[in-house]
């Protein structure tokens, strides 16, 4: 973990995300020359690993067809060479396919960890070369045949073995370079004193041909060098993506540890809080009342409510804070029965409605007829309307209006919404006043202050209910703020009960 300087630690900051990337790339080079110091070929060791085992995986593959097509080459020169020959001949090609065999898996059998690249990578190319050798002996069969087709048929066997170890070898360059010099240096000396222009035709053909294997196999090493280092660079992205992604995960779930302990604590404490209020609000309304008497200074009465109203705003913003904290930590239980959403809607209006005529403000509702009952939580339902007007009346100023509508929605369920016409927020402000003791900035200008819970707690007491909260706000033209309750939650009537002699009948 990289350590923190002196200034950050008295800033409190952290260290400088730019300053670790850059920290981590530079090690990152550092390595990477390291590796390309201690290896062969100037690659990374682990790309000097990939291209022998790339190697050994091609040959060992390509050991069986080798041998057939040893074998079938063997079949056809018996048509101008006694078999005891091809035999000797066929033996010594089988022997090298089996030296290349066992020493591939050889090869693969060794840990990665502990492969001896060096001598791996001098080894395969003599047994490459062994493997050319015993091909090359294929025109000592044929000294001495003149006939017509006996030189075309060891031409094409022998480039298609160079065409063969051209793909098989071709991501190491020293085994391939081995295999074809002596296969090369047979069709030379096999064409060697020849004039005629058949011949020279052939010895002309055959060279262009290796010359273009080998371009071919400069170009297939390229591939393999390029797809390896393709390869690592998508492995070292996936490590660093899980690694950033594993810090993540645990920097969340610690911060979703401390966020519960948090709620946890805070819902615990309702008694702890509560009590000290309770008695602190009892004893100063005592003494605002005079109930004992009259004081001797009138200033008293005055202190003592001062106490009593800040003890009644402490006690608010507890309950709210107690509220938030229980439906975060999912400890708040709905005590669900039948209910009138309009009834509930109505009742609050009241209660809101001498503050609201405090501010010359206005309250209009409009309910729709014969709205059924549903099934919630009153002190659910009731909390979050109440917050809903109190916004509302505390964001409207002077003679503004809020309008109050319940209703079905579209789905079936039933809706309450109400709007006003205050400040209104910005468009980029309403995440923030949804968060926790979010404030928009407009609203602290014109409105009371307040904890900025208020929302938060409705949306959260909705999303128990498996509703739907919704603001819509534009600066100057009010907001709305409408909550919504599923169709499963709206109460059917319940059809008659059938009469004794009807279900006797039935």
């Amino acid at each position: 973990m990289p350590e923190l300087t002196v200034e950050q630690v008295q800033r409190g900051r952290g260290p400088d995300p730019s300053a670790l990337a850059r920290r981590k790339l530079i090690s990152r080079e550092v390595r990477s020359a390291r590796e390309r110091l201690t290896s062969t070929t100037g690659l990374d060791r682990a790309f000097d690993y990939e291209l022998v085992r790339l190697f050994a995986q091609y040959r060992l593959n390509g050991t069986a067809g080798t041998l057939v097509l040893a074998l079938l080459v063997g079949a056809a020169a018996c048509a101008w060479v006694p078999l005891f020959r091809v035999s000797a001949w066929f033996a010594f090609v089988a022997i090298a396919c089996v030296l290349m065999f066992v020493l591939c898996r050889r090869f693969l059998a060794e840990p990665s960890a502990e492969a001896r690249i060096s001598f791996w990578r001098k080894t395969m190319p003599l047994a490459e070369m062994l493997h050319g050798v015993s091909w090359a002996l294929l025109p000592v069969l044929f000294i001495g045949v003149e006939a017509p087709g006996a030189r075309f048929f060891l031409t094409t066997t022998l480039l298609i073995v160079s065409a063969i170890t051209v793909m098989l070898s071709a991501t190491m360059p020293m085994a391939v370079y081995a295999g074809l010099v002596p296969v090369t240096g047979a069709l030379v000396l096999f064409f060697s004193g020849r004039s005629d222009i058949d011949s020279l035709t052939m010895l002309m053909m055959a060279a262009c041909a290796q010359l273009f294997f080998i371009f071919l196999a400069n170009r297939l090493y390229s591939t393999s060098v390029a797809t390896i280092e393709f390869r690592a660079e998508k492995d070292a992205l996936i490590a660093e993506l899980g690694t950033a992604k594993a810090n993540s995960d645990e920097a969340r779930r610690k911060a979703e540890e401390a966020n519960l302990a948090k709620s946890r604590f805070l819902a615990t404490m309702s008694h702890e809080l509560r009590t000290p209020l309770n008695a602190i609000l009892g004893f100063s309304e005592v003494m605002k009342n005079e109930v004992f008497g009259e004081h001797a200074n009138s200033a008293y009465k005055e202190y003592s409510g001062d106490i009593h109203g800040s003890g009644q705003h402490l006690l608010n913003l507890i309950n709210e804070i107690l509220d938030l904290s229980r439906i975060e930590a999912g400890k708040y239980e709905l005590n669900e029965e039948a209910l009138s959403l309009a009834g509930i809607v109505d009742d609050c209006a009241h209660m809101m409605n001498l503050r609201a005529k405090a501010k010359s403000q206005t309250i209009r509702q409009a309910v729709e007829p014969d709205l059924p009952k549903i099934w919630a939580d009153e002190r659910a339902i009731r909390q979050v309307v109440l917050n809903i007007l109190t916004n509302a009346i505390k964001f409207t100023p002077q003679g503004g209006e809020i309008s109050v509508k319940v209703g079905w929605t579209a789905t079936g369920g039933q809706y309450v919404s109400v709007s006003d016409t205050g400040p209104g927020i910005p468009e980029d402000e309403i995440p923030v006043v949804l968060q926790s003791f979010g404030r928009g900035s407009l609203a602290i200008k014109t409105a009371e202050q307040g904890s900025g819970l208020g929302l938060p707690i409705v949306k959260g007491l909705i999303d128990l209910h498996n509703g739907g909260f919704s603001l819509k706000s534009r600066p100057r033209a009010g907001t709305e703020v409408t909550i919504t309750l599923p169709a499963e939650r709206v109460m059917d009537a319940l059809p008659a009960l059938p009469e004794p002699g009807e279900r006797t009948a039935a």
